[in-house]
């Protein structure tokens, strides 16, 4: 597959503090959105997975580097220090400062406080001393500031863009890059420089940021948190001073992020040119081709929904759910495409909460705007959703005006009778949309005593998802232009031995293949293939003539699946959520620059919903009936692996030849290799959750 580097990993392991991560990636997703995947990794799989080749720039947040060092000493820092030499991206902030520095000083000599040593990954390579500035207490305020900083604009004049003389900067516990100025030799810039006395000998010069190209790659490393913004700084009742410092930050926060998209240019990356703030949650529309479905429907909702101060809602294990009708006992007012404000300020920080309040009492001051920026860190959990039942009519465009619902049904309608003969016309029948949701896959996965009530083949789609998952907890914020849907299915534990559940997610990549394929005339030309167990990938547009269909390095992702199930009853419940990349260039690349080289008309995401939902189905009953084998040539067809030469991580290193995958148990099956690469005899059967890809190395790991 193609080298893009498209995701921006932020270590959430052992050392960082909740807060740091929470705040690392709010301002990172809306600075880098939508050209990269903003998203969390674990200490387990800086060790275990093989996330090197997609990794724009790996973050070190805030927190403690003795927890870091525990984690990843040895092996992590190798797999680090290897990926920033050969190319990648290293941004520490504070304690990820200090940790990426040769050596470590912090509160030298204070019992109870000192932190003194050499460090591994020496991308400084002299010491980070602290405190910069005194007062600074473990899981507390007290000795937090706003930290004017003096920036070097020469060192930022290269990447265009605004950059500020000054700023402040929130700071707690940082240091100081000591005599940074001596290293200009080894490659060292000073980005900014501490403009106050500091409390600890800094040497030559008050570096605060420092920038360093080490190998191929470059490094920034901070004292303060320009990541924090005023807007989520809630908790400062151990300061008296908190208040103004909150304020001096907000003050000077256009400057922070005109600082940060310079370094993170510096750093190679690609800042966006607008603020990619979190849109507010959506109200939820469900509906079906005939609105009786939908009326008997919702009258099997009697047991589960509750009568609270006037509101019918739905108490979801995850989500409340606020019931609307067109008609009957739950009449809706007018439409309107978002949430209330007022329901989204509930969930703000107490700074934004009383801005969103003052500017809907009409007493807010003229200076202070509501916009889609000022929204702090939210917690969308703690949001009712309103869901609008459409039970005399389907959604017209002012109420869904990103989603056309009558195109969807009129396509839904067109594939189910290509296939009268082998669906049941279930799936894709019931509808669940929102303009902005957290995650389709969340909504019905997470609440259980909601999605029990829902037929076989309910599928939910959303414009946007402000918590998207993926595989290993991941979340992100999908943006608008993807496909992003989850369909639910019960699958029969006594199909276990015929038809295993494990195939789920290889008939939902075929079902995406001949959806595609099937989506109208010539469309079957375009080059789509499919990423052992559950990527999507298509031939990069962008290579033109020089793209080999045959050199799965000419490949970029296009789309993923996530498949949760859960058993209850005597059937799995699956719920299968699919990402696909429809008309977007950022990350990579999208189905409809397939399109446009192949001259053909761009594609919907009504009609490529209705397509897939269609293909799935059939896909599926087929395999309830005969098993995967019949549908294993067709597997391959697509498959990107076919005798590729792979090194075994798990088995010392030996090389070996993937052969396919098991008809009974959907394993995958690789045959060893000896000399001059001739089989030994000797195989191995993996599974998808316990093993992955890295095919920029030819890597197969094991997980742990």
């Amino acid at each position: 597959m193609a080298d893009k580097r498209v995701n921006v990993l932020v270590y959430s392991g052992n050392g960082s503090t909740v807060e740091s991560v929470r705040h690392c990636l709010w301002s990172l997703r809306r600075l880098l959105g939508p050209n990269y995947a903003v998203i969390p990794i674990t200490g387990e799989s800086v060790l275990k997975e093989p996330w090197t080749a997609s990794c724009a720039l790996f973050v070190m947040p805030g927190g403690a580097d003795v927890g870091y060092c525990r984690t990843l000493n040895g092996e992590g820092n190798r797999k680090i220090s290897a990926y920033v030499n050969k190319g990648g991206a290293y941004l520490g902030l504070c304690a990820g400062g200090y940790y990426a520095c040769k050596r470590c000083e912090f509160e030298a000599g204070k019992k109870g406080m000192e932190v003194c040593g050499d460090r591994e990954l020496g991308f400084y390579p002299g010491i980070c001393r602290g405190l910069a500035f005194p007062g600074f207490v473990y899981h507390s305020e007290a000795g937090a500031r706003a930290a004017e900083l003096s920036v070097n604009k020469e060192a930022l004049s290269t990447v265009g863009g605004a950059v500020p003389e000054t700023f402040r900067s929130y700071y707690n516990g940082g240091g100081v890059f000591v005599d940074a100025e001596k290293y200009k030799d080894q490659g060292v810039q000073v980005l900014a420089s501490y403009t106050e006395r500091l409390h600890v000998e800094s040497g030559e010069g008050t570096a605060a940021v420092v920038y360093r190209k080490v190998g191929e790659g470059s490094v920034v490393l901070t004292g303060p948190h320009p990541e924090f913004a005023a807007v989520n700084l809630t908790k400062g009742g151990d300061n008296p001073a908190y208040p103004r410092i909150v304020e001096a930050l907000a003050t000077d926060d256009k400057q922070r992020v005109d600082f940060m998209k310079a370094y993170l240019a510096k750093l190679g990356l690609t800042p966006s040119q607008d603020d990619q703030g979190v849109p507010s949650l959506s109200r939820l529309h469900l509906s079906t081709l005939e609105s009786s479905e939908v009326s008997d429907l919702v009258s099997s909702w009697s047991d589960i929904v509750e009568e609270v101060d006037g509101e019918f809602l739905i108490k979801g294990e995850n989500d409340t759910f606020q019931l609307e009708k067109q008609s009957g006992p739950w009449k809706s007012p007018e439409p309107t495409s978002t949430l209330s404000l007022q329901k989204v300020a509930d969930a703000l920080p107490t700074v934004v909460k009383d801005i969103v309040t003052d500017a809907l009492t009409g007493t807010s001051d003229s200076t202070k705007p509501v916009t889609k920026t000022d929204a702090g860190i939210v917690d969308y959990d703690k949001i009712t959703k309103k869901l609008l039942v459409h039970d005399t009519s389907l959604p017209d465009t002012k109420q869904t005006p990103y989603f056309n619902h009558h195109a969807y049904f009129a396509n839904l309608a067109h594939y189910k009778k290509r296939h009268l003969h082998d669906i049941s016309e279930t799936f894709g029948n019931v509808l669940l949309y929102g303009e902005v949701v957290t995650s389709t896959n969340t909504l019905l996965e997470k609440n259980p005593k909601l999605l029990e009530k829902l037929p076989v083949g309910t599928t939910a789609t959303a414009t946007t998802q402000v918590a998207g998952r993926g595989r290993g907890n991941n979340v992100w914020v999908s943006p608008p232009g993807s496909l992003m849907f989850s369909t639910m299915l019960r699958h029969p534990i006594s199909l276990s031995t015929t038809a295993p559940v494990v195939f789920i997610q290889y008939l939902a990549a075929l079902a995406i293949v001949n959806g595609i394929h099937t989506y109208d005339r010539n469309y079957s030309l375009l080059p789509i293939k499919l990423k052992w167990p559950n990527d999507i990938y298509a031939l990069d547009p962008s290579k033109g003539k020089n793209a080999n269909p045959n050199d799965p390095k000419s490949y970029v992702k296009i789309g993923g699946i996530l498949v949760n199930s859960s058993y209850a009853g005597g059937d799995y419940t699956c719920i299968c959520g699919i990402g696909i990349n429809v008309s977007n260039t950022a990350p990579t690349t999208s189905l409809n620059a397939l399109c446009t080289a192949a001259n053909l008309a761009p594609m919907t995401l009504e009609k490529l919903l209705a397509s897939i939902v269609v293909s799935f189905e059939s896909l599926y009953l087929r395999f309830c009936n005969s098993g995967f084998s019949p549908l294993l040539d067709v597997y391959y067809k697509y498959w990107l692996h076919g005798g590729q030469i792979v090194t075994l991580e798990q088995e010392g290193g030996v090389r070996a030849r993937i052969k396919g995958i098991t008809a009974d148990w959907g394993l995958l099956v690789a045959e060893e290799l000896g000399w001059e690469d001739r089989p030994t005899g000797k195989r191995w059967e993996l599974q998808s959750d316990s093993n992955s890809f890295d095919f920029f190395r030819g890597l197969l790991k094991r997980k742990v």
